[in-house]
């Protein structure tokens, strides 16, 4: 079979304007980004419409570094329901060059199931992350400024809460020292490096409704503290509207187009390991005014983008899912059932049956939300039909419908079961109203209580030092109300990445609270989890370049 990139670069695609005619979106409103990709205003989202539309939510089982392959389900799906002739648009994530360099080599799917041109998407795109990158950097600097410039005046920061990011893989910016060699190049302090996905400046852009509220939550975001012990945020900076000004394009959602030519979404990429994992809102709804069927995902397993999806996304936009979808793959649940890595892909009933404990465990967290759940079984080339039949006649058991998915090899043609798996689920048993794993009114222990011990398993939660320092200022900010982003491992249910399957009976230690005022979530950082990724000791880097004028090692 034929490289993603090549399978990529052996579509003629169609030209954008003619991808948007063919959803009635109004091609007058679009903003060309060369002759595949758009600009769509958010302007154009019609709330009623999207009540009207059929929210689909694809989440996982726990994550293997043997893959899963979300995107790829989501998007075939997108194929597949258009085969069978539906209405169908999947609402994506954007890549970040972090992984895409580091471990995965893209995130536009796979096979002949992406979205393209995967080149562009996987690269610099329409310049989305460039923009968050530099808005949020351009506070940090003015906040510098204004740190330097005020020094003479009485006016110092007590604590500055605002780091910088850098959308690449950079473990040696984790925690660094700024302002050295003189007192013209500012104040020195501590200072740090998050990934850009990890930036409360695109979780903002991911939740904002609007231009306006952009500027909103922009001009809430808390900075620091005087030395006063007073509050100091965006605001009191002054500078909320050149921030605006930096995010004003990269708010409005991007369309492209899938393998088949049908429409996508693909907007904002916060990682749902430390941040909320979730694609902009704007984008689900424009998504949502143009299709019948809406096709979204949310990073990483269950435990994490599934539950963030509900209780922040949903929560905050009022959004009603109609049925949430479970990938799972026989690797991977060999892997959760005590295989070793390097074993995944040779047959393993006693390890299959083990690790069916995982989606088990993810199937009981998402009905306690409500949820309808469908397993689609993402099929690899060497699973054989034995541990196919098995998983389906599990799922049976579990009364959760079952759907083998194919559209890797086969495009839309290999989701049409899927597909009408989907449809079908839909029209005769639709999930139920929204149920919060917590209530707004809870305070910040209790909701991660309810997270840790009631859906990971944990036995108790511990606060270190930091986190309860964190949950004092909390409290006395007036943020208690704020939903929770937890941010941990994604190979565990647990804070310990090696333990797999289904963790019980541990204790959850929560390291920090990072407070974002803005974006109006609090990150609850658990275990010895980084918001700065490091690279793996071969990363992706090493198979990227330009061949006879192509570009080569993107996946």
């Amino acid at each position: 079979m034929k490289s993603d990139i090549e399978i990529a670069r052996s579509i003629e695609l169609t030209k954008i304007k003619q991808v948007a005619r063919d959803y009635d979106i109004p091609v007058e409103e679009i903003h060309n980004y060369g002759r595949y990709i758009a600009k769509v205003p958010e302007t154009l989202i019609d709330e009623e419409k999207v009540k009207k539309s059929n929210l689909i939510l694809v989440t996982a089982i726990t994550p293997t570094k043997a893959g899963i392959g979300k995107t790829t389900v989501s998007i075939g799906l997108a194929l597949g329901l258009n085969k069978i002739g539906k209405k169908a648009i999947c609402a994506l994530r954007e890549p970040s060059l972090g992984p895409c360099f580091g471990m995965k080599g893209g995130a536009a799917g796979g096979g002949y199931a992406q979205v393209l041109p995967m080149e562009k998407i996987n690269l610099h795109f329409t310049g989305d992350f460039h923009a968050i990158t530099s808005a949020h950097n351009m506070i940090a600097a003015l906040l510098d400024n204004y740190m330097y410039q005020n020094r003479d005046n009485g006016f110092a920061m007590k604590e500055v809460l605002w780091n910088r990011v850098l959308d690449v893989n950079d473990r040696t910016l984790r925690y660094i020292v700024t302002g050295l060699g003189g007192k013209t190049n500012g104040i020195t302090r501590e200072s740090g490096f998050d990934i850009t996905p990890a930036s409360e400046i695109m979780a903002i852009l991911c939740l904002a409704k609007d231009e306006d509220d952009l500027r909103r939550r922009i001009e809430n975001i808390l900075l620091g503290f005087t030395i006063d012990n007073k509050p100091f945020t965006v605001k009191d900076l002054g500078v909320a509207g050149a921030i605006t000004v930096l995010l004003k394009d990269a708010l409005s959602p991007n369309l492209v187009q899938t393998t088949e030519h049908t429409a996508a979404f693909v907007h904002g990429g916060p990682f749902a390991n430390i941040a909320h994992g979730c694609n902009s809102v704007l984008a689900t709804k424009l998504a949502m005014t143009f299709s019948d069927y809406v096709i979204t995902e949310a990073g990483f397993g269950a435990d994490l983008g599934a539950e963030k999806f509900y209780d922040i996304k949903c929560r905050k936009a009022g959004l009603q899912p109609k049925l949430t979808l479970i990938v799972a793959t026989a690797q991977g649940l060999k892997m959760h059932g005590g295989v070793s890595l390097d074993l995944i892909k040779e047959p393993n009933m006693e390890g299959l049956v083990e690790g069916v404990k995982n989606l088990d465990k993810h199937i009981e967290n998402l009905r306690k939300f409500g949820q309808t759940v469908a397993v689609a079984f993402n099929r690899y080339a060497n699973d054989s039909e034995e541990e196919i039949e098995f998983v389906r006649q599990h799922c049976a058991e579990m009364g959760v419908g079952f759907a083998v998915n194919n559209a890797f090899a086969e495009g839309g043609n290999g989701a049409i079961e899927l597909a009408n798996l989907v449809v079908d689920t839909i029209e005769k048993q639709p999930s139920q109203p929204l149920t919060f794993a917590y209530e707004e009114a809870d305070s910040v222990e209790e909701k991660v209580t309810k997270i840790a011990c009631g859906m990971y398993g944990a036995k108790q939660v511990i606060f270190g030092p930091a986190a309860r320092k964190k949950l004092k200022m909390i409290e006395e900010l007036g943020y208690t109300n704020f939903p929770i982003c937890i941010a941990k491992t994604q190979y565990s249910f647990s804070t310990d990445a090696t333990q797999y399957g289904v963790a019980s009976g541990f204790n959850f230690a929560v390291r920090d609270i990072v407070i974002n005022a803005g974006a109006e979530m609090l990150v609850i950082v658990a275990g010895e989890i980084m918001r700065m990724p490091g690279l793996p000791k071969v990363p992706q880097a090493l198979h990227i370049d330009i061949v006879n004028g192509e570009i080569e090692g993107l996946s």
